[in-house]
């Protein structure tokens, strides 16, 4: 009998791990965290020489104020302006676009196994 392949899967990267809340109750997160863990989600399949093939984000092409930082950076403050969701906070343009940037230098940089 011929052994197969294993096949190994890991934890999608959500950014759920450190959704915080805002001193006016708001549910939000901080893309700062959110590019943390995906950099530890690279280094994992480093280590391990498997590829990570995606991602989960909430992103909107709409300037929402629902995630903390960035390029155009969105403090607590900023919250109240355009605060949209009724579920989970979505990283707004510019948000999305750093995160964008970031995966395609962690795509470069790791040059991971595509098997």
């Amino acid at each position: 009998m011929e052994a197969g392949r294993a096949a190994r899967t890991t934890e999608r990267v959500a950014g759920r791990t450190w959704t915080v809340t805002a001193p006016d109750g708001r549910k939000t997160r901080r893309l700062a965290d959110i590019l943390d863990e995906i950099r530890g989600r690279f280094e994992v399949h480093q280590e391990y020489g498997t590829h990570p093939g995606g991602i989960h984000a909430e992103l909107t092409g709409e300037h929402v104020t629902e995630c903390l930082g960035g390029t155009y950076e969105v403090t607590t403050a900023d919250l109240p302006a355009r605060y949209e969701t009724a579920c989970d906070p979505r990283l707004n343009r510019g948000q999305s676009l750093d995160l964008a940037w970031e995966l395609s230098d962690l795509y470069a940089k790791y040059q991971l196994s595509r098997r």
